[in-house]
């Protein structure tokens, strides 16, 4: 096991909090598993404030039968001085919310006998058997470099166009002559929004690759400016927002003979491409889904002509949530897929559910001779590990609470667990039943320990955390402070310590801190993720209230007269929400990085919960803050990122313009430099101490 970073012990909480990057630095994480079983790859950074992600190895077939961690590619031996990203791979770690250097992606192939990775702009490839690693000779900047099943060819990106290296020798595969048209790239709502962060697929032979084609060009040209460089030419990027074009998406078939077929689907009906996977013995199957998200059709597509053929399609009143590892096949040849019923996501196996109602599908991991997944079953704070086999019902894989993810390959296993009851990441690797070992970690140990208590609160049994200043009395009475997220996608109150520590150092400035997931949130069922149609800002709010009151009766030292709320992205959204539409409840408001304007944001997100602008008006001008602007009665303190191409800084300066129209003071730190996450270190310490007192000051508890 690997020691914790001595260093981080001495330093204060939001300079650790910052300098970790959220305690994730010396984190293990981005596994793959051999399909035989042999070994194990994962990326880790020498300990907890070193952002220098490296290339590791567990080789499970050890001749001393031990298994051992051996590390493959360490970058700073590699390039030897600071390292160039190249603009796609820095909107790939936008996407991804990537703030480690160093090797931060790999693709290796299925028995992990070789991996390949970006550095510098330049591509490199690792034999994970003897560990030399060698730079190939490629165009700069790569991006997205892939091996073909057999290790002996590697694809890539650079500069929109796909290329493969054949025997040494660089090959371009495809390019367009206008950069707005890219070969092997995912484009921006299915990086931000479908969790497809990639645009190319080797055949299982390895001489043919399924590429996607995005043209760009029907999508509005933004500009992303740099106020405090008045001398750099604004960013021109290309942004879909909701009710505008998105990018015209194709895939077709290049063999390395130079041949071309194009796949051929009704793209004006389904114009999403959501997935794509071709494995061995397995046609090239398609996920794709229609503008308003409420039909997809999985394809299967014939290598030789591109005609494909329906295997399995769903429809859906509201939309159909995208699960990833789906679609994919067993090897009995079944295809494993989701079906909406019962108020549940389910798993499919040949169109036949194998998951009971109520056991929620978030995840699938593996498909192999069986299905691993991950899912809730009844109680949405917790996520565990299960198992289908072949036949009969599936079986529960981890035991205790918490929040569990895995990857697996052959008989193996690798589990990664959280809970509520320690500060670290556990990961465990298991053959079938048999813990075979851990990997070690090197993040840093927080300074102080989150003491929280998890409730249902309120008729909706809404999941909520309390946490309390260290060492406070019960008959203490304290300011309140609202710290969700409270929309769709993500759970803020799960059985993981982790998801705590800047809730317990807030609390430990003298508040009282709640943390509600409300109507929206994953994990409760469908009628409850879908309780946000047409509307993203009244049940959300209503939800938060509600948690507040039922939590206030329970713990008497929560103080109604001194309540605030602070938020970022959705969380910024709701709790401007908060002042502006119930000042009654809130008194003061943190808004970072808020959608003020759903007009600006997305399609993909966007239109999935309110509909097309045009067919649906209502929905937006219901969800938006701007018409609420001459409202606001509270202090608001608005923070947002200049450089932000995911929540454009424009939705901040138009809900400040709104409400200096309207006469209504307020704060507004602009954050050059900035995109929607804020790696800076001295940027990150400092907006929590910020945010602290402008908090007191707007409470009154300062003096």
């Amino acid at each position: 096991m690997m020691s914790h970073v001595p260093s981080s012990e001495r330093l204060s909480f939001p300079r650790q909090y910052a300098r970790t990057q959220r305690f994730t630095l010396g984190l293990p994480r981005s596994f793959s598993v051999a399909g035989d079983g042999s070994r194990v790859a994962f990326l880790r950074s020498p300990g907890g404030e070193d952002p220098n992600t490296c290339l590791w190895v567990v080789d499970l077939d050890a001749a001393d039968g031990t298994p051992k961690e051996r590390l493959v590619a360490d970058p700073r031996a590699l390039l030897g001085g600071e390292e160039y990203l190249s603009g796609e791979e820095r909107a790939r770690r936008e996407r991804a919310r990537e703030t480690a250097g160093g090797i931060v992606s790999y693709a290796a192939d299925p028995n992990l006998r070789v991996a390949a990775f970006p550095l510098g702009g330049r591509l490199f490839v690792a034999d994970l058997g003897s560990g030399e690693v060698r730079e190939l000779p490629a165009i700069p900047p790569v991006f997205d470099p892939r091996p073909d099943p057999a290790g002996r060819r590697v694809a890539y990106v650079s500069g929109g166009a796909l290329h493969v290296i054949l025997e040494g020798e660089d090959h371009v595969l495809a390019v367009d002559e206008d950069p707005d048209v890219t070969w092997g790239m995912a484009e921006f709502v299915a990086a931000e929004e479908m969790q497809r962060l990639r645009g190319y697929w080797w055949s299982p032979d390895g001489d043919t690759v399924a590429a996607a084609r995005v043209d760009n060009r029907p999508v509005p040209v933004w500009h992303i400016a740099d106020p405090s460089e008045p001398t750099r030419t604004p960013q021109a990027v290309r942004y879909p927002a909701a009710g505008t074009n998105d990018a015209d998406v194709s895939l077709a078939l290049l063999r390395l003979d130079g041949s071309r077929v194009d796949v051929a689907w009704d793209r004006a009906a389904f114009p999403y491409l959501v997935a794509v996977t071709w494995s061995e013995g397995r046609p090239l199957t398609l996920l794709v889904q229609s503008r308003d998200q409420g039909r997809w059709q999985v394809l299967a597509a014939e290598p030789a002509t591109g005609e494909t053929t329906v295997l399995a399609e769903d429809r859906s009143d509201t939309w159909l949530e995208i699960v990833t590892g789906v679609p994919a096949w067993t090897d009995a040849g079944e295809l494993v897929f989701v079906r909406e019923e019962e108020d549940t996501r389910r798993l499919t196996v040949d169109e036949r559910a194998v998951t009971a109602p109520g056991l929620q599908v978030c995840e699938v991991v593996h498909v192999g001779a069986d299905i691993v997944f991950a899912g809730s079953d009844g109680e949405p704070m917790d996520v565990h590990l299960w198992r289908a086999p072949a036949s009969g019902p599936p079986v529960r894989l981890t035991e205790e609470p918490g929040v569990h993810g895995g990857v697996a390959g052959g008989d193996v296993l690798v589990v990664s667990s959280s809970s509520i009851d320690r500060d670290d990441v556990a990961t465990v690797i298991w053959r079938g039943n048999r813990e075979v070992c851990r990997v070690g970690s090197g993040a840093a140990r927080p300074v102080l320990r989150p003491d929280v208590t998890l409730v249902h609160a309120g008729d909706k049994d809404l999941r909520s955390a309390v946490l309390l200043p260290t060492g406070a009395r019960p008959d203490d009475r304290l300011p309140v402070l609202l710290d969700p997220y409270g929309g769709p996608q993500f759970q803020r109150v799960v059985r993981a310590r982790q998801m705590y520590l800047v809730s317990q150092w807030l609390a430990d400035q003298g508040f009282a801190v709640v943390v509600a997931d409300g109507r929206g949130t994953p994990g409760r069922g469908l009628e409850w993720e879908k309780a946000v149609r047409f509307d993203l800002a009244t049940p959300a709010l209503e939800d938060q209230v509600e948690a507040l009151h039922a939590l206030a009766e329970r713990f008497p030292q929560l103080d109604l007269g001194r309540v605030a709320i602070r938020g970022w992205s959705f969380g910024g959204y709701l709790a401007a929400l908060a002042v502006l539409r119930r000042p009654d409840v809130f008194h003061a408001a943190v808004v970072g990085a808020p959608v003020t304007d759903w007009r600006l944001y997305d399609t993909h997100y966007t239109e999935r919960y309110l509909g097309h602008p045009d067919a649906h008006p209502d929905a937006y001008e219901r969800s938006s803050l701007l018409g609420d602007a001459a409202k606001l009665e509270r202090p608001i303190l608005l923070i947002h990122g200049l450089a932000d191409d995911n929540v454009v800084v424009a939705h901040s300066l138009r809900f400040s313009r709104a409400l200096l129209e309207a006469g209504r003071p307020h704060r507004f730190l602009p954050l050059s430099g900035v995109t929607h996450m804020t790696p800076q270190e001295a940027v990150a310490e400092n907006l929590l101490l910020l945010q602290v007192a402008f908090l007191k000051e707007a409470l009154g508890l300062t003096g």
